[in-house]
């Protein structure tokens, strides 16, 4: 018998088939081979077709089962996993009006900031815990005001997991944890926030009906059991924003528990038990998978930007011939501590929220033509990445987050011995690395859902650890050297 996950990426679709008993993965895929298009009209811009989603997810879902061997009978739960914060609207057929607004498109940024100023910043904050900024409510703002013919068709407004959802159900709903993400949800009067509907003016009709983040939301239609290779009133029994789940696949539930990922960006996710929020906002609150009227658990989310992609520019940029990652960091590794003064600011990967949305570009400092080489310029690239990182964490300790054991999948940068030792010393945090993914992650929490786990414990406790990277104390004042250094440059930029 098995569990079945779906992760609905921008770049890709994943499924992972986990076998109950053993909680081991039984098969995993993902579609399209190459990364799906994303389509820009104007700068700043970027949509999804969401049929795009759905014929992957029906490509991985048929070879998971193919691999595997399984029969649509011996599917017991799913749950799914989308990029965060999308835009997806649809009519009173179901049928999409338009493609995606997805999770990088800039172009509702002013109409967040007014909302931010109309509403009052002590008030947005101390109830949506977040600026509106560029998240799904001001997108819809944008359709609203430019596209008004289209905003009249609307029968409700999805997250891209919430559209999955519908489209294995035939129904649609929605979560309080995509109500928070997509800025609509009041965490004071724990309802749809009344003054985000307001100000923007908003119907209350397209709001869909709230289910459980855990727990049968809705079963798989006739329909979809035939055209994905599905057994008719199969549970969808969990869903949750691409983060929290990475956070739930790495079995991060309470309190002080932190989760990274450092892929094209990068991420350090906390929970806290009482709600908090910045009052410059360089960091995101939403509701955790766990969080309840009566238990508050919130997802701190630091979003880095500039992460792997300014390895991956240094690499194509940079390093000679074919070089691999492997290679770079055995080179990166001959320069020491500090890379004999080199700084690099990453963030050459747009406006970065933890700098309050101020844009400085990537650069790189203390060049001398006469003692640096390229092992020095390929470890302080990866030095100035993990720099930007503990910038961000001493934001979330300032709000009450404790930082001691971060645990992250193993893969992109945590790949990085050089990465993971600068991260673990100029912390001081623990480094735990895993085997799981967040479509693997999905399926056992499905498993949760559908009561065939009893708890987060039993799902989780086949969570393979595979390293665990502690603080370097002996060089610990030489991280914190170069990170002062960095530092100051950041001040001064």
């Amino acid at each position: 018998m098995y569990v079945l996950g779906y992760d609905i990426g921008s770049s890709s679709v994943k499924a992972s088939l986990i076998e109950i008993k053993t909680g081991e993965i039984a098969a995993s895929d993902y579609f399209p081979k190459a990364e799906m298009p994303m389509h820009a009209e104007q700068p700043g811009w970027a949509e999804q077709d969401p049929a795009m989603w759905w014929e992957n997810l029906k490509l991985a879902h048929a070879s998971v089962m193919q691999q595997s061997g399984a029969k649509p009978e011996q599917v017991k739960a799913i749950g799914i996993s989308w990029q965060m914060h999308g835009l997806v609207m649809v009519d009173e057929n179901h049928k999409v009006l338009r493609p995606a607004v997805i999770w990088c498109d800039s172009r509702a940024v002013p109409y967040g900031e007014k909302a931010f100023q109309a509403i009052g910043e002590e008030r947005a904050l101390s109830r949506l815990l977040n600026s509106p900024g560029n998240f799904t409510a001001a997108k819809l703002a944008w359709v609203k005001d430019n596209e008004p013919k289209l905003y009249e068709r609307i029968h409700k407004i999805m997250l891209p997991g919430d559209y999955i959802a519908m489209k294995l159900t035939g129904d649609i709903s929605v979560t309080v944890e995509g109500l928070s993400e997509g800025i609509f949800w009041d965490f004071k009067e724990n309802q749809v926030s009344r003054d985000v509907m307001d100000y923007f003016g908003f119907e209350d009709s397209f709001i869909p009906p709230i289910v459980p983040v855990f727990g049968i939301q809705g079963t798989v239609s006739a329909a979809a059991a035939a055209e994905v290779g599905l057994k008719e009133g199969t549970p969808i029994s969990y869903r949750a924003g691409d983060q929290p789940n990475n956070a739930v696949s790495l079995n991060v539930f309470n309190p002080g528990e932190i989760a990274s990922t450092a892929g094209t960006s990068g991420v350090v996710y906390g929970v806290l038990d009482e709600v908090a929020y910045d009052p410059l906002s360089r960091v995101n609150l939403f509701a955790h998978v766990n969080h309840k009227p009566d238990q508050t658990r919130l997802g701190v989310l630091l979003c880095i930007n500039g992460t792997g992609i300014l390895n991956s520019w240094v690499r194509k940029n940079m390093v000679p011939g074919e070089m691999s990652y492997v290679d770079m960091n055995r080179l990166a590794a001959q320069s020491p501590i500090g890379a004999r003064g080199i700084s690099v600011i990453p963030f050459g990967n747009g406006a970065e929220r933890v700098l309050e949305n101020r844009d400085p570009g990537s650069s790189f400092h203390g060049i001398n033509f006469n003692i640096h080489g390229l092992p020095d310029l390929l470890r302080a690239a990866q030095e100035g990445i993990v720099f930007s990182f503990v910038y961000g964490m001493e934001v979330m300790q300032q709000m009450g987050v404790d930082i001691k054991v971060i645990r992250a999948g193993n893969a992109n940068m945590f790949l990085s011995p050089i990465f993971r030792e600068t991260l673990a010393s100029t912390s001081g945090a623990v480094i735990e690395l895993y085997d799981t993914d967040g479509a693997a992650g999905a399926a056992k929490a499905a498993g949760i859902g559908a009561n065939i786990y009893a708890s987060p414990e039993e799902a989780f406790g086949s969570l393979k650890r595979i390293e665990v990277v502690e603080p370097n104390h002996a060089k610990r004042e030489q991280y914190q050297q170069a990170y002062q250094r960095w530092n100051r440059l950041i001040q001064h930029l």
